[in-house]
């Protein structure tokens, strides 16, 4: 399947069918909406089985008087497992209708809490109902579960790590915004580009349109190689606020990168804050 290192962090809608009910699986849709109805829409239709996590309710936290979101505490994200019945060693697919942006958040949370198992239905929702599989409206009640969170603190990292690593050969930044951003020409901060030293490897170009699956292994080689970056380093991938990164760092693990992290506060808090180096236009 595409050729991609890692083929288990993906569930295709065939795998999932087979695996659905089984013992130590669950699935967790995590479609949402800005004016908060991702609820209904699991209520009108999801996966058979599914329980629902609201990612930005549920695996974020906002930091006061800023937009800055970041990752949430031990504490919410194992209350947030435990009720959608995720527990330790559990296999969990993770599915959206958005271009697995939700879903590769969740992902990636799970990740840095010691939960890597998970995997992004291929296709998310979308390609589900394409291929007429079953749609359920009922109410899913999972059993009480044990989750214990075991941090991976190298898959994420703060501002203050990031102004530390700048410069180091053996390390690359990743902008997963879109080149217009990156470049200066367009957002919302305070000031416009990019961290100094940073490649703009956009994660919307590591889908395909059509299908709505990741690009072969190959292409998103090529992807890295245009882009000038080398797989070999440790790759520290940011955003504005979270979900591109999350998007291009899974990515990057289909192809075998093993060393990958994600700058949580991204360019919200980079941005917007004037003790930092930035390059390209600025606006103060």
């Amino acid at each position: 399947m595409g050729g991609y290192a890692r083929p288990e962090l993906l569930a295709t809608p065939e795998w999932l069918a087979e695996n659905l009910g089984r013992p130590g699986f669950g699935v967790i849709d995590l479609r949402w909406r800005p004016d908060g109805s991702g609820r209904r829409l699991y209520a009108g239709g999801h996966i058979p089985g599914a329980t629902y996590v609201d990612w930005r309710a549920d695996l974020t936290e906002q930091e006061d008087d800023s937009d800055v979101l970041l990752m949430a505490g031990p504490q919410k994200v194992t209350e947030t497992l435990t009720r959608s019945g995720i527990g330790n060693g559990m296999v969990a697919a993770l599915y959206d209708d958005t271009g697995v942006g939700y879903a590769t958040r969740a992902w990636w949370t799970l990740r840095v809490y010691g939960l890597d198992s998970a995997r992004i239905l291929v296709g998310g929702l979308d390609g589900w109902r394409a291929l007429g599989r079953p749609i359920s409206t009922a109410a899913e009640l999972r059993p009480p579960i044990t989750f214990t969170p075991r941090l991976q603190a190298r898959l994420r990292l703060a501002a203050s790590d990031i102004k530390q690593l700048l410069g180091m050969e053996d390390v690359q930044l990743l902008d997963a915004r879109a080149p217009s951003e990156y470049a200066g020409h367009a957002g919302a901060t305070r000031r416009l580009g990019h961290i100094p030293g940073a490649l703009n490897v956009p994660a919307s170009a590591t889908m395909q349109p059509r299908t709505g699956a990741f690009r072969s292994s190959d292409e998103l080689r090529a992807l890295l190689r245009r882009a000038g970056a080398n797989p070999r380093r440790r790759l520290i991938c940011y955003d504005a606020a979270g979900l591109a990164a999350c998007k291009l760092a899974f990515a990057l693990n289909l192809i075998g990168c093993d060393d990958v992290a994600v700058y949580d506060g991204g360019w919200v808090e980079w941005g917007d804050r004037l003790d930092l180096p930035v390059e390209a236009a600025s606006r103060e």
